[in-house]
């Protein structure tokens, strides 16, 4: 389950404790191969905000099932969600999952 944005204090600012760390690292995980990276990124810039798995698999050079287990990998980490309509699966982006990790990477803001 991902938490409210904003739970974590920014690394600039102070170290993660260990659960902080703990909670964090399989999002992280997810995004450290580059299929997921991209299949994060085709789903969050596709017109609508969502997009029809028959949408992505024709962007690699890899079979269905590869594309489903990357696809699946996303969701279990909170990063994606998906719905069943009909014979195709729809994708979107969990802004949540972003907006905690863009917190915990985010500079702190220097004052002026």
């Amino acid at each position: 389950m991902v938490e409210a944005p904003g739970c974590c204090a920014p690394l600039v600012s102070e170290p993660l404790r260990d659960g902080e760390a703990a909670e964090l690292a399989p999002l992280f995980k997810a995004l450290g191969d580059p299929v997921r990276l991209r299949l994060l990124s085709l789903i969050a810039s596709h017109a609508g905000g969502e997009a029809c798995v028959c949408d992505l698999t024709g962007a690699f050079d890899l079979t269905a099932p590869t594309i489903s287990h990357h696809l699946k990998v996303l969701r279990q980490a909170g990063l994606i969600d998906s719905e069943r309509r009909g014979t195709w699966v729809y994708y979107w982006i969990n802004p949540p999952a972003l907006e905690r990790l863009s917190a915990v990477l985010a500079p702190r803001a220097v004052p002026v």
